[in-house]
């Protein structure tokens, strides 16, 4: 009982999220903190409340952070599908190397 516990937390804790989720957190960030910085700049002027902007600033940051930094699972649906350790070996003069849809030689 404790260990599965134990490997549902660790699952949680390891961060796992695949390229599509990179981009996605990046874009999330670069959007969420122009939009906090934008309100929080137009409130503060219009009320003329620095404290105000900073405390809005300060706030809408930390949001961020929560949003952007743990890996939510809708970081990761597309998993990367990666080879197996110690895969079958290929010699060299057998692998063919495709760029841009064409066939190079090894």
């Amino acid at each position: 009982m404790a260990d599965q516990l134990l490997e549902q937390a660790r699952e949680v804790v390891d961060g796992q999220i695949d390229f599509h989720g990179q981009r996605l957190a990046e874009l999330l960030a670069t959007v969420l903190l122009s939009v906090v910085g934008a309100v929080s700049f137009l409130v503060g002027y219009a009320l003329q409340d620095i404290e105000l902007a900073l405390k809005i600033g300060l706030g809408g940051t930390a949001l961020t952070f929560l949003a952007i930094v743990p890996p939510w699972p809708f970081y990761n649906q597309h998993p990367v599908q990666w080879l197996p350790v110690g895969g079958p070996s290929i010699s060299s003069s057998h692998q063919d190397i495709i760029v841009d849809e064409k066939m190079l030689a090894a």
